[in-house]
């Protein structure tokens, strides 16, 4: 717990400048992914949360549409 802890902060006051380069490509393929992800994520909520009111919508028109078994042409 605190040992681990104590060690964490005190690497952050011991570490050193790293001489690291993050290129072009590299940089786009992660904002790439990322944004993949994050639509991903946004259109599973979307589908998940629209379900009920879609199904709503299917009872709905269900109901309206006339039934054609009944039309105006045949003798009764």
């Amino acid at each position: 717990g605190w040992l681990v802890t104590r060690a964490m902060v005190a690497t952050l006051f011991v570490s050193t400048a790293a001489d690291a380069y993050i290129g072009p490509g590299a940089g786009l393929s992660v904002l790439g992914s990322l944004w993949a992800v994050l639509v991903g994520i946004v259109l599973a909520l979307f589908a998940i949360l629209s379900w009920p009111v879609r199904m709503l919508w299917r009872r709905l028109r269900r109901k309206a549409a006339p039934d054609p078994a009944k039309t105006d042409d045949q003798p009764t």
